[in-house]
């Protein structure tokens, strides 16, 4: 264990010194960052970084922790995250349209299925100890689970180390079920996390606001599509909980991704347009600065991990507690910073309407702005008293 820190630190560092080196190759192939009006960048930014990381995972997969890795596996792993690479490269560099991403994104999920035999196959009912076989669901079920995951974390990459350090948050939590939760031979898998979260580690001080280069869909996609590969290695029998636990500690990412769709929806948008209303665009509208709107993600993202670890510790009719008191926290969150709209509010519009109904039922409950005069009602009240 001790030689795994150790390799862990030694990647930190090596994702640190490769990073200037990734970044020139940036400006050299021209892939840049040009500012426009969906961009919160003021100045043309180099973009590539996911290639370092990239490099680096693989330096420490196949040779600095080579032997922690079964042979088989890690290299079709590595022909499926090659592909990923290679479409974020060339849409960092040209801009690919989203079916052209999705299509790339297919293609590595196919290997992920069929070479390096990672999938779902079996689903574990909860409470009636039952089992599913997903037969011919399998690879579909598999595909949009990769397919959901790795645009999720592509869709929140717009502030600067915004996705780079939610991914690390959730790559750690990841590790730390994995490891301690699990009880599995196939230690490879919280240690594979550990390693990606080390490489985002190395990266984040370049990334971190104000930013001197960017992950890009290279590096979105990438880490992206690894998660997806790290959390479905750990659902090959899905359990519920097996299930909601990689849901809950990417919550940040599902999240603005699911809301942004019904957002479109709900607009007559098409899903895959674009627009400037994600939860990190709301947080810096309602006055946030850059920086604070990135620290307030983080601190969501730690309570998302936090919630995902009570759920291995917690009892059923705790679990289905935590699921409520989630979902209702959530959907207040949502709402009140405006992320479907700011007409859309239907659970703040019921509490309103509520709290209005018992006015009118009792005259003395009133509500006021500070500094204005104490109603009537009130005043005669406390005489009263």
């Amino acid at each position: 264990m001790y030689k795994i820190i150790v390799e862990l630190f030694f990647l930190v560092i090596i994702q640190a010194a490769i990073t200037p080196f990734i970044r020139r190759l940036a400006f050299v192939l021209g892939a840049v960052d040009v500012p426009n009006k969906r961009r919160v960048n003021k100045k043309p930014m180099p973009t590539l970084g996911g290639l370092g990381i990239f490099v680096t995972f693989n330096i420490g997969a196949f040779i600095l922790l080579r032997e922690q890795f079964p042979t088989h596996e890690a290299f079709s792993v590595l022909l499926g995250s090659s592909v990923i690479v290679l479409t974020g490269i060339i849409d960092d560099i040209l801009e690919l349209k989203p079916r052209q991403k999705m299509f790339g994104i297919f293609i590595g999920a196919l290997i992920i299925y069929f070479l390096a035999g990672i999938k779902m196959n079996v689903l574990n009912l909860p409470f009636v100890n039952k089992q599913i076989d997903l037969g011919w669901w399998s690879l579909p079920i598999t595909i949009f689970w990769i397919l959901a995951l790795t645009n999720a974390v592509d869709l929140i990459d717009g502030l600067d180390g915004l996705a780079d350090g939610v991914s690390m948050i959730s790559l750690i939590t990841m590790g730390i079920v994995g490891y301690f939760f699990l009880h599995t031979n196939q230690l490879y898998i919280p240690i594979g996390c550990f390693m990606l979260a080390a490489c985002l580690l190395g990266f984040l001080p370049y990334n971190f606001h104000p930013a001197k280069m960017f992950l890009g869909d290279t590096g979105a996609l990438y880490i992206g599509f690894m998660i997806a590969v790290f959390s479905l290695k750990g659902l090959k029998n899905v359990t519920f909980i097996s299930m909601l636990v990689p849901v809950t500690i990417l919550g940040v990412p599902i999240t603005d991704t699911i809301y942004a769709m019904i957002r479109r929806k709900l607009n007559n948008q098409p899903v895959s347009q674009a627009d400037k209303h994600h939860l990190h665009h709301q947080l810096m509208k309602m006055g946030l600065t850059h920086r604070q709107a990135v620290l307030a993600i983080y601190a969501i993202s730690l309570i998302f991990s936090f919630i995902s670890l009570l759920f291995l510790l917690s009892p059923i009719w705790g679990m289905w507690l935590l699921i409520a008191g989630l979902a209702l926290a959530l959907e207040l969150f949502v709402e009140s910073i405006g992320l479907l709209g700011e007409k859309y509010k239907p659970l703040l519009t019921l509490i309103q309407k509520i709290i209005s109904s018992r006015s009118k039922k009792d005259p003395t409950v009133e509500v006021w702005h500070l500094g204005q005069a104490k109603p009537e009602q009130l005043k005669k009240k406390n005489k009263k008293d």
